[in-house]
């Protein structure tokens, strides 16, 4: 009679796992224990519910409930990494309203206000918009004098500065914007711009003088070009649109539609511009250059939950952030600008994914002259979304900011109030949210020291530094820095908390 016996796996893992490990029939001469985390049981116990298996194998109903796991775990990392390609792609569609891409200046002659839905953007400066598209060959960009820029690709990387912090050093110039992958000549007397992207978006600013935007304005338009290299000798005419005190929006949309203004990226963009994983979690969703995107109604679903979640997710990371290398001082609500540099990393070459999500939520134009140390240069951004105990700020409530004196700035400072939804400026009776040291009759006290105030009604006689807020509406300030001196970055000056009034 042959004798039959039972092997108990040798490990402790095992046991406790209730793991056969193999038979121990004597004729299986080659059998081994199995090493420990190689096996499974036939039942699992996890977050999405019981797992079945048969020796190994799933049953039916597990591998549907895995690959629902699996799709919607992709589709919120693919909501959060093409957060910044959905922006680009919002803006370019918003800018297309106005006139066509190398064309069309969207600029703001009288600056700013709160009808503008934009993401945080300021009421200190002229903004102009341009969307930038060499899909028909070399860009030719005569930029103005006296102006701040940059060029961001559609995947929004930095690819260059324009104007004082560019290669023209604020002097005005011409700047040649190439195709990727391009081999042609390359003429002399450009400075020479590579993106990855045919799709490309230039904001710059432009400085009050005296107070006045105007001579700003009027330089740009007299000196602002942009027309393919061929047409050079013949440049069409730009085409300024003035978007001061025009209800516009170029918030981008979240839902079902990022999904489709992704896809819509993907198409256009070379992939060399992004990387493998990328792209190949973007596929797993169904988003692949060349072919059609056409989810079935479960992956619809799929896709609409995970950009409702992934919403959520921005705005936690955004407003609630884990790191504590995310704020510039101890015990303090004063947040970076940039978690992980301009290039959002953690060291060189990795990546930064909660910074990049909360940035590109919160945000537009990414440059290292608002992250980098340039003395009396570039630009600084400490902002704040909760006071002085951590608590979220509220529309209800009267807060006061005070700033010591001398703030270390070559040119100006101002504190501009956002709405939590929009990220946009507070829709209040201010046409402007904002104190700033450009604005005529904001009061200084006697040590020098500023106090800026925050809520539904100004203190009596502070109403020139006060920003008026909304009860039942959060609210987060920006603290702009421009020409920011040495007392900041090292530190030894410091803004005041946001601190409860009433």
């Amino acid at each position: 009679m042959i004798r039959t016996t039972r092997l108990l796996c040798a490990t402790a893992a095992a046991m406790l796992m209730g793991v056969v490990a193999a038979s121990a029939d004597t004729t299986y001469k080659m059998a081994t224990p199995f090493a420990p985390g190689v096996a499974v049981p036939d039942e699992v116990e996890s977050s999405i519910g019981t797992l079945n298996l048969n020796y190994g194998y799933p049953s039916e109903d597990t591998v549907e409930k895995i690959y629902d796991n699996l799709d919607r775990s992709r589709a919120l990392q693919a909501y959060l990494l093409g957060f910044p390609i959905v922006n680009q792609a919002g803006m370019r569609q918003s800018l297309r309203e106005f006139g066509h891409d190398n064309q069309t200046n969207v600029i703001w002659e009288n600056l700013v206000d709160s009808k503008t839905v934009e993401l945080t953007a300021n009421d200190n400066t002229v903004y102009s918009f341009i969307w930038l598209d060499t899909s028909k060959g070399p860009l030719v960009v005569e930029i103005p004098p006296k102006v701040l820029g940059l060029i961001d690709d559609f995947w929004y990387k930095w690819v260059a500065d324009v104007g004082i912090t560019g290669a023209d050093k604020g002097e005005g110039g011409k700047y040649l914007i190439l195709p990727p992958g391009y081999q042609g000549d390359v003429p002399e007397g450009y400075h020479v711009v590579r993106p990855s992207t045919f799709g490309n978006w230039m904001p710059f600013r432009s400085f009050l003088v005296d107070g006045s935007p105007k001579p700003g304005v009027d330089s740009v338009k007299k000196t602002l070009k942009i027309y393919n290299l061929a047409d050079a000798a013949n440049p069409p005419p730009m085409n300024f649109v003035n978007a001061s005190g025009k209800p516009t929006n170029f918030v981008p949309p979240a839902g079902y539609q990022f999904w489709s203004l992704l896809n819509e990226a993907i198409q256009e963009e070379p992939a060399e511009g992004s990387d493998p994983t990328t792209l190949g979690l973007f596929a797993s969703i169904g988003i692949v250059k060349g072919k059609p995107f056409n989810p079935d109604e479960r992956m619809k679903k799929i896709l609409t939950d995970a950009a409702n979640i992934g919403a959520v997710t921005a705005r936690t990371i955004a407003f609630k952030i884990r790191g504590e290398g995310a704020y510039f001082y101890p015990n303090s609500a004063w947040r970076l600008p940039f978690f992980g540099g301009y290039k959002f990393e953690v060291s060189a070459g990795v990546s930064n994914l909660d910074g990049a999500a909360f940035f590109y939520f919160l945000a537009t134009g990414v440059t290292p002259a608002m992250e980098e140390k340039m003395v009396g240069v570039g630009s600084q951004y400490p902002w704040a979304a909760q006071d002085s105990e951590g608590n979220p700020l509220d529309g209800a409530k009267t807060y006061k900011l005070q700033l010591p004196p001398n703030v270390p700035v070559k040119d100006f400072w101002s504190a501009i109030v956002y709405d939590n939804q929009t990220r946009s400026m507070v829709q209040t009776d201010q046409q402007f949210p904002s104190v700033s040291s450009q604005n005529k009759g904001v009061k200084v006290n006697a040590d020098g020291s500023t106090d800026v105030y925050f809520g539904p009604k100004a203190p009596a006689g502070m109403e020139n530094n006060w920003v008026q807020t909304i009860p039942d509406k959060g609210w987060f300030m920006i603290l702009r820095l421009y020409g920011p001196l040495e007392p900041w970055f090292n530190k030894t000056w410091k803004p005041g908390e946001i601190e409860l009034v009433r």
